[in-house]
């Protein structure tokens, strides 16, 4: 299975018509205020902390390029030719191991498995943006990557985030300019219901081994300059005890 056509154009373009400045795309906030927060709460559920990190969905990078800082080796994923060339040219030291990878196919899923062995993975805001199809098949990725000893950290905006898009997209004054190209490219945020997402994990063969609630922050601010919120959740997961 791959993902679709529409999807991958979707992206491409997305990212091939996005500024490069730092801050410019709607949901790349801060390092700190985003991964680093997540950090405090994955790492103590960390099995092996040493395993290679893998930043699944990695955009431009900005997220993995923090995480390349903390841990030993780094790989981030993306389907996306056009993100991963604005993440290169961001890390001309190299710190990151960047891959072009369909995370739907199995096979492919399952040869970076086999080069890297157990990896712990990051998961920011990737299944949401997902076609439904494709979701479980991104989940049952997590499990393949992390194998018998890693460990995912996944965070979706919840269900309400998606009704505060839709507010904003439906504003009388039009979106706010950096959550305009979301939609304009056909990418539809805040689409996966809370209840799934813990269905989904279970599926695939994981276990929910931590889980809560944060505000994911935007680069975005309204018209009366508060920055942008999006409520979300986040899960640790592993395999299930097999004893």
């Amino acid at each position: 299975m791959s993902v679709t056509e529409r999807y991958r154009t979707a992206w491409e373009g997305f990212w091939e018509d996005a500024p490069e400045e730092p801050g410019a795309v709607f949901w790349d906030a801060e390092p700190v205020l985003t991964v680093g927060l997540h950090l405090a709460l994955f790492e103590p559920e960390l099995a092996r902390p040493g395993l290679p990190l893998v930043d699944l969905g990695c955009g431009n990078g900005t997220q993995t390029r923090f995480l390349a800082d903390r841990y030993r080796k780094v790989i981030g994923a993306d389907l996306s030719a056009a993100a991963l060339d604005r993440a290169r040219h961001a890390d001309p030291a190299g710190q990151v191991d960047f891959r072009q990878l369909d995370a739907t196919n199995a096979a492919q899923v399952a040869a970076l498995h086999a080069e890297l062995g157990d990896v712990n993975v990051y998961m920011r805001g990737v299944l949401h943006q997902c076609e439904p199809e494709d979701r479980q098949p991104l989940v049952d990725a997590v499990t393949t990557l992390i194998g018998e000893g890693g460990r995912a950290f996944v965070v979706e905006p919840a269900e309400r985030a998606g009704e505060i898009l839709r507010d904003l997209a439906r504003h009388p004054a039009g979106p706010p300019p950096k959550l305009a190209p979301v939609f304009g490219h056909g990418l539809a945020p805040g689409e996966v219901a809370d209840a799934s997402v813990p269905g989904y994990v279970t599926a695939a063969g994981l276990t929910v081994l931590a889980s809560g609630e944060l505000p994911l922050l935007t680069t975005e601010y309204t018209a009366d300059g508060n920055r942008i919120e999006l409520p979300s959740r986040w899960l640790v997961v592993g395999r299930r005890d097999r004893h």
